[in-house]
Protein backbone atom coordinates (compact mmCIF):
# COMPACT_ATOMS: atom_id res chain seq x y z
CA UNK A 1 0.00 0.00 0.00
CA UNK A 2 1.34 3.52 -0.91
CA UNK A 3 0.61 6.47 0.67
CA UNK A 4 -1.47 7.67 -1.96
CA UNK A 5 -4.22 4.83 -1.35
CA UNK A 6 -4.28 5.81 2.32
CA UNK A 7 -7.23 7.83 3.95
CA UNK A 8 -6.00 11.41 5.03
CA UNK A 9 -6.43 10.15 8.04
CA UNK A 10 -4.06 7.15 7.69
CA UNK A 11 -1.38 9.09 6.31
CA UNK A 12 -1.32 11.46 8.56
CA UNK A 13 -0.92 8.67 11.22
CA UNK A 14 1.99 6.95 8.88
CA UNK A 15 3.95 10.38 8.74
CA UNK A 16 3.26 11.50 12.63
CA UNK A 17 3.57 8.43 13.72
CA UNK A 18 0.99 8.81 16.26
CA UNK A 19 -2.66 8.38 16.64
CA UNK A 20 -3.96 11.57 15.26
CA UNK A 21 -4.58 13.78 17.43
CA UNK A 22 -5.32 18.01 17.69
CA UNK A 23 -1.49 17.78 19.79
CA UNK A 24 0.41 15.54 17.72
CA UNK A 25 -0.87 17.18 14.25
CA UNK A 26 0.35 20.73 16.58
CA UNK A 27 3.66 18.96 17.50
CA UNK A 28 4.70 18.29 14.18
CA UNK A 29 3.51 21.45 12.81
CA UNK A 30 5.06 23.63 15.05
CA UNK A 31 7.94 21.09 15.25
CA UNK A 32 9.02 21.80 11.51
CA UNK A 33 12.48 23.91 10.77
CA UNK A 34 11.46 27.42 10.66
CA UNK A 35 11.97 29.27 7.33
CA UNK A 36 15.44 31.47 6.60
CA UNK A 37 13.16 34.43 5.22
CA UNK A 38 16.24 36.13 4.05
CA UNK A 39 17.55 32.90 2.37
CA UNK A 40 14.06 32.73 0.90
CA UNK A 41 13.93 36.32 -0.53
CA UNK A 42 17.07 35.86 -1.88
CA UNK A 43 16.91 32.55 -3.52
CA UNK A 44 13.25 34.02 -5.21
CA UNK A 45 15.19 37.36 -6.45
CA UNK A 46 17.90 34.79 -8.05
CA UNK A 47 15.51 32.99 -9.61
CA UNK A 48 13.80 36.19 -10.95
CA UNK A 49 17.27 37.25 -12.83
CA UNK A 50 16.99 33.68 -14.88
CA UNK A 51 16.26 34.44 -18.35
CA UNK A 52 15.40 32.00 -21.29
CA UNK A 53 17.11 31.60 -24.57
CA UNK A 54 15.36 33.15 -27.76
CA UNK A 55 14.69 30.06 -28.57
CA UNK A 56 12.36 28.62 -26.01
CA UNK A 57 10.60 32.19 -25.26
CA UNK A 58 7.90 30.93 -27.77
CA UNK A 59 7.69 27.33 -25.90
CA UNK A 60 7.52 29.49 -22.59
CA UNK A 61 4.35 31.47 -23.61
CA UNK A 62 2.40 28.73 -24.61
CA UNK A 63 2.88 26.70 -21.70
CA UNK A 64 1.89 29.80 -19.92
CA UNK A 65 -1.55 29.66 -21.41
CA UNK A 66 -1.90 26.05 -21.09
CA UNK A 67 -1.34 26.93 -17.32
CA UNK A 68 -4.07 29.57 -16.64
CA UNK A 69 -7.07 28.82 -15.03
CA UNK A 70 -8.78 31.80 -16.86
CA UNK A 71 -11.38 33.09 -14.15
CA UNK A 72 -14.22 35.33 -13.16
CA UNK A 73 -15.58 35.50 -9.68
CA UNK A 74 -17.39 38.65 -9.60
CA UNK A 75 -20.29 39.25 -7.76
CA UNK A 76 -22.26 40.41 -11.46
CA UNK A 77 -21.18 37.70 -13.14
CA UNK A 78 -23.91 36.40 -15.68
CA UNK A 79 -24.32 33.24 -18.02
CA UNK A 80 -23.08 35.36 -21.02
CA UNK A 81 -19.98 36.63 -19.03
CA UNK A 82 -19.16 33.05 -18.75
CA UNK A 83 -19.87 32.14 -21.74
CA UNK A 84 -17.73 34.65 -23.21
CA UNK A 85 -14.86 33.52 -20.62
CA UNK A 86 -15.52 29.78 -22.46
CA UNK A 87 -15.19 31.81 -25.60
CA UNK A 88 -11.44 33.23 -25.12
CA UNK A 89 -10.59 29.95 -23.18
CA UNK A 90 -11.59 27.85 -26.30
CA UNK A 91 -9.60 30.51 -28.75
CA UNK A 92 -7.28 32.80 -27.11
CA UNK A 93 -6.75 34.34 -30.24
CA UNK A 94 -8.36 34.30 -33.72
CA UNK A 95 -6.16 35.60 -35.16
CA UNK A 96 -3.85 32.50 -34.76
CA UNK A 97 -5.41 28.66 -34.71
CA UNK A 98 -1.80 27.69 -33.33
CA UNK A 99 -2.66 29.32 -29.84
CA UNK A 100 -3.16 26.72 -27.28
CA UNK A 101 -6.57 26.38 -24.83
CA UNK A 102 -6.00 27.18 -21.31
CA UNK A 103 -6.49 24.52 -19.06
CA UNK A 104 -9.27 25.36 -17.16
CA UNK A 105 -12.14 28.62 -16.38
CA UNK A 106 -12.62 29.35 -12.66
CA UNK A 107 -15.85 30.06 -11.87
CA UNK A 108 -18.35 30.51 -8.77
CA UNK A 109 -20.12 27.27 -8.26
CA UNK A 110 -23.77 28.19 -9.70
CA UNK A 111 -22.32 29.31 -12.59
CA UNK A 112 -20.70 25.92 -13.39
CA UNK A 113 -23.84 24.83 -15.41
CA UNK A 114 -23.18 27.66 -17.62
CA UNK A 115 -19.32 27.07 -18.16
CA UNK A 116 -20.45 23.24 -18.95
CA UNK A 117 -22.47 24.00 -21.56
CA UNK A 118 -20.38 26.49 -23.32
CA UNK A 119 -17.30 24.26 -23.32
CA UNK A 120 -19.50 21.03 -25.05
CA UNK A 121 -17.38 18.79 -25.99
CA UNK A 122 -14.04 20.56 -25.30
CA UNK A 123 -14.98 19.95 -21.84
CA UNK A 124 -12.49 17.39 -20.23
CA UNK A 125 -8.68 16.81 -19.42
CA UNK A 126 -6.68 19.81 -19.98
CA UNK A 127 -3.55 17.43 -20.55
CA UNK A 128 -5.32 15.82 -23.30
CA UNK A 129 -5.92 19.41 -24.75
CA UNK A 130 -9.21 20.19 -23.64
CA UNK A 131 -10.74 22.25 -20.51
CA UNK A 132 -11.42 21.71 -17.16
CA UNK A 133 -14.30 23.59 -15.37
CA UNK A 134 -12.70 24.61 -11.85
CA UNK A 135 -15.18 25.86 -9.08
CA UNK A 136 -14.57 27.54 -6.00
CA UNK A 137 -16.43 26.61 -2.62
CA UNK A 138 -16.73 26.49 0.94
CA UNK A 139 -17.69 30.24 1.30
CA UNK A 140 -15.35 31.46 -1.22
CA UNK A 141 -13.31 33.74 -0.34
CA UNK A 142 -13.66 34.27 3.81
CA UNK A 143 -14.67 30.99 4.09
CA UNK A 144 -16.80 32.18 6.91
CA UNK A 145 -20.10 29.37 6.85
CA UNK A 146 -20.55 26.08 8.65
CA UNK A 147 -18.93 22.96 7.54
CA UNK A 148 -22.73 21.90 6.31
CA UNK A 149 -22.67 24.53 3.99
CA UNK A 150 -19.21 24.33 3.20
CA UNK A 151 -20.11 20.09 1.76
CA UNK A 152 -23.05 21.33 0.37
CA UNK A 153 -21.44 24.10 -1.47
CA UNK A 154 -19.20 21.74 -3.09
CA UNK A 155 -20.99 19.00 -3.55
CA UNK A 156 -23.58 21.01 -5.56
CA UNK A 157 -20.40 22.03 -7.85
CA UNK A 158 -19.32 18.69 -8.82
CA UNK A 159 -22.61 17.51 -9.36
CA UNK A 160 -22.98 20.31 -11.75
CA UNK A 161 -19.85 18.76 -13.70
CA UNK A 162 -17.39 20.91 -11.58
CA UNK A 163 -13.84 18.95 -12.24
CA UNK A 164 -12.01 20.56 -9.69
CA UNK A 165 -12.98 22.92 -6.06
CA UNK A 166 -10.95 25.51 -5.24
CA UNK A 167 -11.67 25.74 -1.16
CA UNK A 168 -10.48 28.34 1.21
CA UNK A 169 -8.84 26.81 4.51
CA UNK A 170 -10.73 28.91 7.84
CA UNK A 171 -7.87 30.86 8.80
CA UNK A 172 -9.21 32.29 11.82
CA UNK A 173 -8.68 28.62 13.18
CA UNK A 174 -5.57 27.79 11.63
CA UNK A 175 -4.41 31.30 13.23
CA UNK A 176 -5.90 30.05 16.79
CA UNK A 177 -3.74 26.94 16.32
CA UNK A 178 -7.14 24.99 15.69
CA UNK A 179 -4.82 22.97 12.97
CA UNK A 180 -7.31 19.62 13.59
CA UNK A 181 -9.96 21.65 13.04
CA UNK A 182 -8.64 22.86 9.65
CA UNK A 183 -7.64 19.05 8.80
CA UNK A 184 -10.96 17.66 9.51
CA UNK A 185 -12.65 20.35 7.57
CA UNK A 186 -10.52 19.69 4.25
CA UNK A 187 -10.96 15.97 4.65
CA UNK A 188 -14.84 16.26 4.38
CA UNK A 189 -14.61 18.81 1.40
CA UNK A 190 -12.34 16.02 0.13
CA UNK A 191 -15.07 13.68 0.80
CA UNK A 192 -17.72 16.20 -0.80
CA UNK A 193 -15.62 16.01 -3.72
CA UNK A 194 -16.83 12.25 -4.58
CA UNK A 195 -18.72 11.80 -7.78
CA UNK A 196 -21.76 9.45 -8.21
CA UNK A 197 -19.00 6.60 -9.80
CA UNK A 198 -16.50 6.45 -7.08
CA UNK A 199 -13.92 9.29 -8.73
CA UNK A 200 -13.18 12.42 -7.19
CA UNK A 201 -13.29 16.17 -8.30
CA UNK A 202 -9.29 17.53 -8.00
CA UNK A 203 -9.63 19.30 -4.45
CA UNK A 204 -7.30 22.80 -4.45
CA UNK A 205 -7.03 24.32 -1.19
CA UNK A 206 -6.57 28.16 -0.64
CA UNK A 207 -4.44 28.84 2.04
CA UNK A 208 -4.96 32.77 1.17
CA UNK A 209 -1.22 33.23 2.32
CA UNK A 210 -1.57 37.47 2.36
CA UNK A 211 -3.51 36.46 5.77
CA UNK A 212 -0.82 33.74 7.20
CA UNK A 213 1.19 36.75 8.27
CA UNK A 214 4.41 34.49 8.18
CA UNK A 215 6.54 32.16 5.88
CA UNK A 216 6.75 29.85 9.09
CA UNK A 217 3.14 29.39 9.12
CA UNK A 218 2.68 29.51 5.05
CA UNK A 219 5.25 26.26 5.46
CA UNK A 220 2.82 24.80 8.32
CA UNK A 221 -0.34 25.53 6.27
CA UNK A 222 1.22 23.79 3.15
CA UNK A 223 1.87 20.91 5.36
CA UNK A 224 -1.48 20.43 7.12
CA UNK A 225 -3.06 20.71 3.06
CA UNK A 226 -1.57 18.45 1.59
CA UNK A 227 -1.94 15.93 4.88
CA UNK A 228 -5.59 16.14 4.51
CA UNK A 229 -5.41 15.11 1.65
CA UNK A 230 -5.55 17.98 -1.07
CA UNK A 231 -4.67 17.40 -4.76
CA UNK A 232 -2.97 21.15 -4.89
CA UNK A 233 -2.41 23.64 -2.65
CA UNK A 234 -3.23 27.62 -3.94
CA UNK A 235 -1.72 30.88 -2.39
CA UNK A 236 -4.50 33.17 -2.73
CA UNK A 237 -8.31 33.87 -3.69
CA UNK A 238 -6.99 36.79 -5.59
CA UNK A 239 -9.34 38.94 -2.77
CA UNK A 240 -6.71 39.68 -0.17
CA UNK A 241 -3.48 41.32 -1.16
CA UNK A 242 -0.56 40.33 -0.94
CA UNK A 243 -1.88 37.58 -2.89
CA UNK A 244 0.66 35.68 -5.32
CA UNK A 245 4.47 36.43 -5.07
CA UNK A 246 7.51 34.35 -5.70
CA UNK A 247 9.24 33.84 -2.18
CA UNK A 248 5.77 32.31 -1.21
CA UNK A 249 5.58 30.27 -4.57
CA UNK A 250 9.06 29.09 -3.80
CA UNK A 251 7.92 28.12 -0.21
CA UNK A 252 5.34 25.90 -1.01
CA UNK A 253 7.19 24.63 -4.07
CA UNK A 254 9.51 23.63 -1.64
CA UNK A 255 6.92 21.65 0.51
CA UNK A 256 5.63 19.70 -2.24
CA UNK A 257 9.21 18.79 -3.48
CA UNK A 258 10.17 17.63 0.38
CA UNK A 259 6.71 15.57 0.02
CA UNK A 260 7.19 14.32 -2.97
CA UNK A 261 10.59 12.78 -1.70
CA UNK A 262 9.26 11.48 1.33
CA UNK A 263 6.50 9.50 -0.37
CA UNK A 264 6.67 9.78 -3.78
CA UNK A 265 3.22 11.53 -4.34
CA UNK A 266 3.34 14.47 -6.75
CA UNK A 267 0.83 17.82 -5.52
CA UNK A 268 0.31 20.62 -7.53
CA UNK A 269 0.98 24.29 -6.99
CA UNK A 270 -1.38 27.36 -7.85
CA UNK A 271 -0.07 30.87 -7.30
CA UNK A 272 -3.45 33.00 -7.78
CA UNK A 273 -3.64 36.66 -7.86
CA UNK A 274 -1.70 39.75 -9.04
CA UNK A 275 0.54 37.65 -11.81
CA UNK A 276 -0.33 39.79 -14.85
CA UNK A 277 2.64 39.89 -17.29
CA UNK A 278 4.14 37.48 -19.20
CA UNK A 279 8.21 38.07 -17.79
CA UNK A 280 6.34 37.23 -13.88
CA UNK A 281 4.81 34.22 -15.39
CA UNK A 282 8.19 33.00 -16.53
CA UNK A 283 9.85 33.33 -13.28
CA UNK A 284 7.17 31.50 -11.78
CA UNK A 285 8.32 28.70 -14.62
CA UNK A 286 11.57 29.31 -13.55
CA UNK A 287 10.94 28.85 -10.23
CA UNK A 288 9.17 25.24 -10.74
CA UNK A 289 12.06 24.16 -12.79
CA UNK A 290 14.56 24.86 -11.22
CA UNK A 291 12.53 23.43 -7.61
CA UNK A 292 10.50 20.55 -8.68
CA UNK A 293 11.48 20.00 -12.02
CA UNK A 294 10.06 20.81 -15.28
CA UNK A 295 7.94 17.62 -14.95
CA UNK A 296 5.49 19.71 -12.71
CA UNK A 297 4.94 22.24 -15.94
CA UNK A 298 1.99 20.57 -16.74
CA UNK A 299 -1.35 21.02 -15.62
CA UNK A 300 -2.51 18.42 -13.55
CA UNK A 301 1.17 20.04 -11.53
CA UNK A 302 1.01 23.60 -11.59
CA UNK A 303 -1.73 26.14 -12.29
CA UNK A 304 -1.92 29.93 -12.77
CA UNK A 305 -5.02 31.84 -11.27
CA UNK A 306 -5.51 34.74 -13.31
CA UNK A 307 -7.93 36.96 -15.11
CA UNK A 308 -5.61 39.24 -17.18
CA UNK A 309 -2.11 37.06 -17.61
CA UNK A 310 -3.52 35.92 -20.59
CA UNK A 311 -3.84 39.27 -22.44
CA UNK A 312 -0.36 39.81 -22.27
CA UNK A 313 0.97 36.52 -23.18
CA UNK A 314 -1.09 37.23 -25.99
CA UNK A 315 0.35 40.41 -26.82
CA UNK A 316 3.81 38.93 -26.34
CA UNK A 317 3.01 36.11 -28.61
CA UNK A 318 1.96 38.18 -31.27
CA UNK A 319 5.36 40.25 -31.03
CA UNK A 320 7.25 37.39 -30.92
CA UNK A 321 5.74 35.77 -34.10
CA UNK A 322 5.35 39.17 -36.04
CA UNK A 323 9.49 39.81 -35.14
CA UNK A 324 8.31 42.67 -33.48
CA UNK A 325 9.09 41.66 -29.35
CA UNK A 326 10.79 43.84 -27.36
CA UNK A 327 10.12 41.61 -24.36
CA UNK A 328 13.01 41.01 -21.54
CA UNK A 329 15.38 38.39 -21.47
CA UNK A 330 15.04 35.35 -19.22
CA UNK A 331 17.60 32.66 -18.32
CA UNK A 332 17.37 29.12 -20.15
CA UNK A 333 15.51 26.54 -18.41
CA UNK A 334 17.06 23.72 -20.58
Amino acid sequence: MTIETLSPADRAIALLGNDLTEKSLKLHLEGLSGVDAVGLEQRAAGLATRSIKTSSKAWALDRIIELIDLTTLEGADTPGKVRSLVAKALTPDPSDPTTPRVAAVCVYGDKVPDAVAALGAAHGDPDQGLISVAAVATAFPSGRASLRVKQADTADAVAAGADEIDMVIDRGAFLSGRYGQVFDEIVAVKEACRRADGSYAHLKVILETGELNTYDNVRRASWLAILAGGDFIKTSTGKVAPAATLPVTLLMLEVVRDWHRLTGEKIGVKPAGGIRQSKDAIRYLVTVAETVGEEWLQPHLFRFGASSLLNDVLLQRQKLRTGHYSGPDYVTMD
